[in-house]
């Protein structure tokens, strides 16, 4: 079935003008829907490996949520600050923190919770 129908169209991989015999040609040539072909399967994995990488960084703050105590990583990952930061919060008292043995630190999340609401203070 061949069609009549001459349309000007530009091609989306190289950018040149050509003579479409239907109304749905996106390229010039077959060269060209090769390439556009590839660079859009290239793009659909660097899209894929972005949407992994960002559920991956989600993951540890999701974990950490739902924790009563947390350690100082926790509280470190929960804050979006430094580990450093913690244990400055907690030398200054703004931060309580329970000492349970010479490398056991934790944090009650009621505490963490104060440090932002102060109205709430039990």
């Amino acid at each position: 079935m061949s069609s009549n129908i001459r349309v000007q169209r530009i091609c989306q991989q190289c950018g040149k003008e050509f003579e479409a015999r239907t109304t749905v040609t996106r390229t010039c040539s077959d060269t060209c829907a090769k390439r556009l072909y590839k660079a859009k399967q290239k793009e659909a994995k660097v899209e894929a490996s972005n949407k992994e990488t960002l559920q991956i960084k989600a993951q540890p703050v999701e974990a950490v949520k739902s924790k009563e105590y947390l350690t100082i990583k926790d509280t470190a990952i929960l804050l979006n600050s430094s580990r450093q930061t913690i244990y400055n919060l907690i030398e200054k008292g703004t931060l309580r923190a329970v000492k349970l043995s010479e490398r056991k630190t934790l944090i009650k999340r009621t505490d963490i919770d104060t440090l932002f609401n102060p109205s709430q203070t039990a």
